[in-house]
């Protein structure tokens, strides 16, 4: 098993800096996701542990040794592009099987025989002899995966390789990439933008902003505490209402409306956070529903409807499961789940 150490490392192109001094460690078998929007530096630092790219400072260890200055095939490192880059020339097990042939390590029998069982744990053992055109765009997803773990990495890099496929695909590769780094134990890192994606896989999520990580921890953390306005709009698009706080009570900005908190915080300027499925929307104001609203418009998405209130001049999102009464535009009365609303100064 192996343990993955990121020390102080920066990264700067023609004098713009994309990583500021990332500390990171994974632990040996741990589902790491590098989440984040486009810009951020999460590919960067993909490609910086790869060894694809070469940091302008700082150290990237692998069970104690450093690797920073080594070329990628010495760091015996897996990694899957989000393009699959598989060679149209070569059946299916031959693209498998290139890796470990450039390694040079194990013989041409050897070779084949880790190919075959890597195309066998991804399901593809029975189209091994097919051209990549000849495969369906999972089934090409397959066969970039089996050749990342043919040779039984230290670490296996994913670079965003769900994002070509379209939202039933992408939901069943997730399910089988879960359950292949359970029977592996692979220490994974994963690169996404898909914050859906990145909770659904990760033991835990390395949230990155501008070049730094912004918060870090499992994603049960990230979704229920984020540390800042940042994390909470972009783990789980939460609302967020600009307040002053004073004690265990925040007061919305332009408006009367007044919100118990439950935790810690100092007084002054924030906002307060609500989760769109911990609000509440009736068509009257009662006991659970204190606060008069107006319904704008609303969105439905099967499973459930999300409503769009205005509430102090500011837009809400609401979410309700459509089996509820669906609630007209107009006048309505909102609420919140007790002790739902969490405090954000960051």
């Amino acid at each position: 098993m192996t343990t993955l150490t990121i020390s102080s490392l920066t990264k700067d192109f023609k004098g713009t800096s994309v990583l500021k001094g990332i500390d990171l460690t994974m632990q040996s078998g741990e589902f790491v996701s590098l989440l984040g929007p486009s810009g951020c530096g999460k590919t960067t630092l993909l490609r910086c542990i790869a060894g694809l790219e070469s940091p302008s400072g700082g150290t990237i260890e692998i069970d104690g040794t450093d690797v920073t200055n080594l070329p990628p095939e010495k760091r015996h490192l897996g990694m899957m592009f989000q393009s699959y880059a598989l060679f149209p020339h070569m059946s299916v097990v031959e693209n498998v099987r290139f890796g470990l042939r450039m390694s040079g390590e194990k013989s041409k029998v050897e070779q084949k025989a880790l190919a075959v069982r890597a195309l066998e744990r991804v399901q593809m053992g029975h189209l091994a002899d097919r051209s990549p055109a000849q495969l369906s765009g999972g089934q090409q997803q397959r066969v970039a995966l089996a050749r990342a773990i043919a040779f039984e990495p230290r670490v296996l890099l994913l670079d965003e390789p769900l994002s070509n496929l379209d939202a039933r695909l992408r939901e069943d590769m997730q399910i089988e990439l879960k359950e292949l780094h359970r029977t592996l134990g692979l220490t994974t890192v994963f690169v996404t933008h898909d914050q859906e994606e990145a909770m659904s896989l990760s033991d835990r999520i390395v949230l990155m902003n501008g070049g730094v990580v912004e918060q870090e921890g499992a994603p049960a953390e990230l979704y229920g505490s984020p540390k800042t306005s940042f994390a909470a709009d972009f783990i789980g698009a939460a609302n967020l209402l600009p307040a002053s706080r004073a004690g265990a009570v925040a007061t919305l900005d332009g408006a009367s409306v007044s919100i118990p908190l439950t935790h810690a915080g100092a007084d002054g300027a924030g906002s307060v956070m609500l989760r769109q499925e911990d609000l509440r929307l009736a068509s009257a104001v009662g006991t659970h529903t204190p606060v008069g609203v107006e319904i704008v418009t609303q969105v439905y998405r099967g499973a459930d409807l999300v409503y769009v209130v205005e509430l102090a001049g500011q837009r809400v999102r609401v979410v309700r499961p459509r089996h509820e009464e669906v609630l007209p535009a107009g006048p309505a009365a909102l609420g919140w789940r007790d002790g739902s609303a969490l405090w954000i100064t960051g």
